[in-house]
Formats: C-alpha cells, structure tokens, sequence
C-alpha cells in the first residue's frame, strides 16, 4: 500500500510538473509574440525620437545637423542642416550656429530654429483646405472622448453610453476616410446633430470634472504629439528632396558616363596646356559635382562677358563625376571660352601623401541664428553664410603658374560682365569677396574660440571671390589654414567656418555689394530689380534653382543659361 501510495504521490507529482512545463512553455511563447510586436513599435518610437531637433549647446551652437547632404557638425548643408545625414556627393554643407541661447520667440520663429528653410517653404505653399465640417467633427470627436470614460461608470447612464461609443465610431470611421469637406459623405449633418445632441446630454450629467479634465489632457497631449511627429516627418522629407540629387540629373551623369566609355579616342583633350597656365588670361575656378549647375555657371559667366576668349574655367571634381564632366563639355562650346575638368582624386600635389586619396569637399554654408532681445520680446532672424571648403586651400599649388583667379561657386549665376574683377587693386589683401555684415566675427564667438581677431569684423561670403594667389603664397595662407583646422576635435565641416574666417582676418577686401546678391536659395522676400542689378546671383541656401523645391521666381534667372538643345536632358527628363 506504501509503495502504490508512494507510486501515486509520484504520479500526481510528474502531473503537477508536466502542468507547470506546459504552462511555462505557453508563458515563453505569449512572451516572445509580446516581444515580437514591441521591437518593431520600439523601433518606430525611436524613429520617431530620433528627429531631434537640435538644441544649443552650452557655447551656444545649433547644430543643424548634416541631414544630409546637408549634414554637418552636426551641420547643415549647402543643399542645409536641421538633422543630419550625409551624402556627400550631393553638395555643399551648412551649419547652424546661435549667435545667443535665449528663448521665446515666437512660433514661426522657434520652427525655423528647429527646421531651418523647410518652415519657409511650408509657409509659402500652405493651400488652404475647406475643411470647416471636418474640423467640426474632429472637435465633436475630441469632447466625446473626454467626457466617454465618466459617463460609462454610471449605471444609470447605459443609453447615453451606447449612444456616445455609437456616435465615436461612427465619427472615427468618416475622419479615417475623409480630409476635407468634399470626401464627406452624404447625411453628414444628421450625424452632426446627434453627436452635438450626445454631448450636450452628456456635459448636462453630473460627473468629476477633475476626470473629464485629466481625460483632455491626455487627448491634447497625444494630439500634440502626433502634431509635433509629423511636422518632423515633413521636415525630414523636406531636407531629402532638397539634399538628394534628382532622378533625372542622376540619370544626366549617368548617360554622359556610359557615352564616355562607349567613346573615349573621340574625348580628346584640345592642345591647349598652355592657356590652362597662362597667367595673363582670366581664369575661373568653379569646385563641383553636378555637370547641370557648372555648365549654368560657365555659360552664363562667358554670354555676359564681352570678350571670352580669353576666359579660362577650371572645373573640379570627384573621380565619380570626372567622366561625365569630361563628355559633357566637350560636346558643348562656351563661345571662345576654353574648360578645363580635373579629378580632384588624381591631382599630383608635392605637399599631399600620395598615397592618401583627395576627397571631394564643397563651399561649406552654415545657417546662423541671430536672436535680438527688444524688452519682453525676443525676435530671430536666420542668416546664411558660405565660406571656403578645404579643397580651397589646395589652390595656390593646383594652379602654380597662376597668380590671380575667381573662385565661384556652382550655385551662383553671372548676369554682367565681370571682367573689372581683374582690374580691382586690392592693396595686399588676399580674397576679394562681398560680406555679410549682418554677422559679425564677434557674434560667432563660441564657436571661433578664443584666437586674436576683430570682433567687429564682417563675416564675408563665398560664391564670387577673387583670390590673389601670389599674395597668398607671399604670407603661406594654407599653413596658417592648416594649423587652425588643427585646433579641436570638430568634424571638417565644423572646423571650416573658423579656419576660413580667422585665416583671411585683415585679409579680406570688400568687394561691393551690387557685385553679388545672395539668398535666392532660402529667401522668398528678395527685390526683383535688387536681382536684376547684381552681377551675381547666389543661390545658397536649400532650395537650389535645379530642384523642384527651388523658389519659383528666382528660377527663372537660372534657367535662361541652361542650354536646353542637347539631347540627353529630354532623354533624361530633365526640366528644371
């Protein structure tokens, strides 16, 4: 009997194990579904999450961060900043930098300190939406389920229950399918009514407000949540489109590559060696990786000019776009002008390790953020200023036989003549460029550290520059360059606003203003006749001229210099 008891007891217990077994492995599995659809909603809030905006730093600085093409220190780029991601062949980067880190200005003012020239776009192409009924049963839909969870723990309130979570239902389920008053459908007034006849049923019941009011505050936060989610998803749409090449210049480099190839005897280098060296004649340097926007810059700069023969233009560029380049401006003439392409990657330079490839780097734009405190008020105001790549500082050994040249950048238009450049005397200064006075050197402060300069200096710009090369080998400007870009642990983009500010200091002469215009990239408020008198156009900031985000009434002075007869821009679709 003791050994049958004992055998029973045995039994009951590998019963009892086999239950718990069961029932642990059933555990296990609920666990790993749970954790199956967490990680993915984990990973969508942290999407969500990770459009940070960027917040000032002790020092002040903003960063705009590289979103990209833009991306930058965190910064900005050329094509603007306000997260960051990089691709690099894209373009020009630009920073944000706080010139103070005071707040309270207003809303349109603290979207741009968070998404930089997308709240200007926004702003020019809001449409207004009829909307008026929508919104009506969005607020209807917002008190409803508010004052729901209150009404429901009544017992004597069952039919008015019902008819809230009926009259909810039905509302959410037209809000799911409509955006305007037009998707609306047929009878929506009645369900109007008995949603208004609900709520005013409901707020006549007695019930603890302090509920009612926590349950608005939960909705208000979880609508300005989802507000504040997808005003940062349009943002980072916004720095995409501006920040990744179109499709159908993509395609331009593309053709003209493969042509190339198909071809090469046929893209022969004219003997002329001797006027890339020539030191008498006028050369232009233009730092690129887009064949549509150099082109503009060559043709435009040569149609204005009343002699082009003897106009010189360099163009730089990557090795991934050297080829297309090539093919490019061979099949197009620029009048007597002569264009010279060279691989930035495969430039034999005595000073650079031979065995370290040249990279690509492009006029550095940052977008500064001046905040002005008039009283109780605080008003911000955005400024953007390009300097100096590092490729820059290359060119007094790219170009050795050369003692003077223009530098312009590939988002710029000539409408004049600029020879007078070359006739400028600039008394020992080095770089003759237009400047932005309403950024100063003291402003910029935090981020140019505590090096000996002029507080009171300008910031200057580039985009038309000329540059005095002899000058600059005379006083050895890129070692002066090399050891400030030296100083701190920034990235290349973040180092190239000091090190081009402070290496020109007392350095820089001024050209007039009517010699360039800038903001045709970012600022919609631009004189018409301000356009037409200046020599230049520059068009920094994110909306370029060739993208289908640019200002629409600047495009105009861009387009008229693309040369729109070569074949491959209708094969590729390309009409800017």
């Amino acid at each position: 009997m003791k050994g049958g008891g004992g055998g029973g007891g045995g039994g009951a217990v590998s019963v009892t194990t086999g239950k718990r077994r069961w029932r642990s492995l059933v555990i296990g599995v609920l666990f790993l579904v749970i954790l199956s659809m967490l990680v993915p909603l984990a990973f969508l809030l942290g999407l969500h999450n990770g459009f940070h905006s960027p917040n000032p730093n002790p020092n002040g600085y903003v960063p705009v961060h590289k979103t990209s093409i833009v991306s930058d220190l965190k910064i900005y780029d050329k094509y603007e900043n306000s997260e960051t991601f990089n691709h690099a062949e894209n373009s020009k980067i630009a920073g944000t930098v706080a010139a103070t880190g005071r707040g309270g200005v207003d809303e349109n003012e603290n979207c741009e300190l968070k998404f930089g020239s997308y709240c200007l776009w926004r702003r020019e192409h809001r449409e207004e939406m009829k909307d008026t009924m929508v919104k009506k049963l969005k607020d209807q839909l917002f008190v409803a389920r508010a004052y729901y969870p209150s009404i429901a723990k009544l017992p004597s309130q069952d039919k008015l229950t019902r008819a809230l979570r009926q009259n909810i239902q039905e509302v959410e389920r037209v809000l799911s399918e409509s955006a305007t008053d037009v998707d609306l459908p047929p009878g929506i007034e009645k369900k109007i009514q008995r949603m208004e006849a609900a709520i005013t049923k409901a707020k006549s019941v007695p019930v603890d407000c302090s509920n009612v009011d926590k349950k608005f505050r939960q909705i208000l936060d979880m609508t300005n949540d989802e507000a504040n989610f997808h005003m940062k998803q349009s943002a980072f749409l916004y720095q995409l489109a501006v920040q990744t090449m179109p499709k159908s210049l993509h395609c331009l480099s593309m053709r003209l590559t493969v042509e190339y190839f198909k071809s090469p005897s046929v893209v022969m280098e004219l003997s002329q060696a001797d006027r890339f060296s020539d030191p008498s004649l006028h050369h232009y340097v233009i730092f690129s990786t887009n064949v549509l926007a150099s082109s503009v810059v060559i043709n435009s700069t040569v149609l204005c000019a009343r002699e082009s023969k003897n106009q010189v233009f360099h163009v730089l560029t990557d090795g991934q776009n050297y080829f297309a380049m090539k093919l490019w401006f061979f099949r197009n003439t620029f009048k007597e002008a002569t264009v010279q392409v060279l691989n930035i990657e495969q430039l034999n330079l005595e000073s650079h390790d031979k065995a370290i490839l040249i990279h690509m780097f492009l006029p550095v734009e940052y977008r500064v953020s001046l905040l002005n405190v008039d009283g109780p008020s605080i008003h911000s105001k955005m400024q953007y200023i390009s300097v100096f790549s590092h490729l820059h500082y290359l060119l007094p050994e790219i170009f050795q036989s050369l003692t003077k040249v223009v530098v312009l950048d590939d988002d710029v238009v000539v409408q004049k003549d600029l020879s007078a450049l070359w006739d400028i005397n600039m008394g020992g200064k080095v770089n003759g460029a237009v400047q932005s006075c309403s950024v100063s050197l003291g402003q910029l402060k935090s981020y140019l550290g505590e090096n000996s300069y002029d507080k009171n200096s300008c910031a200057w710009m580039s985009g038309l520059n000329i540059v005095d090369l002899a000058r600059w080998r005379e006083l050895d400007l890129t070692k002066t360059y090399q050891r400030l870009v030296s100083m701190g642990e920034e990235s290349k983009e973040a180092v190239a606003l000091r090190g081009s500010l402070l290496t020109f200091q007392d350095l820089v002469y001024a050209l007039d203003g009517v010699w360039a215009l800038s903001g045709l990239g970012h600022d919609y408020g631009l004189n018409i006749e301000a356009i037409k008198k200046a020599a230049v156009l520059h068009y920094n900031g994110h909306m370029k001229p060739w993208l289908e985000l640019g200002i629409p009434r600047y495009k105009k002075f861009w387009k008229k210099f693309l040369n729109q007869e070569d074949q491959l821009l209708s094969e590729c679709n390309v009409h800017p």
